[in-house]
């Protein structure tokens, strides 16, 4: 019996891969999540930063909800944006979606 032990045990150390080859697979998917997920994602929430912080009164603006309005007060949190003359709302900075072009309130 001792000799189906021995063979046995030498098989399967014989068939093992080294350590580092195990965790090749694990490896190259965290790379691919990285850089198709993790990367993009980053870097899209710096750009929306630097979008909120550079706002100023009298810039075009189109919220997350799709309204289009013009800035008429800027608060370190809140914004004051003119839809109509004389309809005025107040939003958080964060659902600012993008700055517009000038003039692209009197073109829409």
């Amino acid at each position: 019996m001792d000799f189906l032990i021995a063979s046995a045990h030498a098989q399967t150390a014989a068939g093992q891969p080294g350590g580092f080859t195990q965790f090749l697979p694990l490896i190259l998917m965290f790379a691919v999540v990285y850089f198709f997920l993790i990367r993009p994602q980053t870097k899209r929430a710096k750009e929306h930063k630097a979008l909120i912080a550079g706002l100023s009164k009298g810039d075009e603006i189109v919220t997350n909800g799709g309204l289009l309005g013009k800035i008429t007060d800027l608060n370190d949190s809140f914004v004051t944006l003119e839809l109509a003359d004389g309809v005025q709302i107040k939003l958080q900075r964060h659902a600012v979606a993008s700055v517009m072009p000038k003039g692209t309130i009197k073109s829409a």
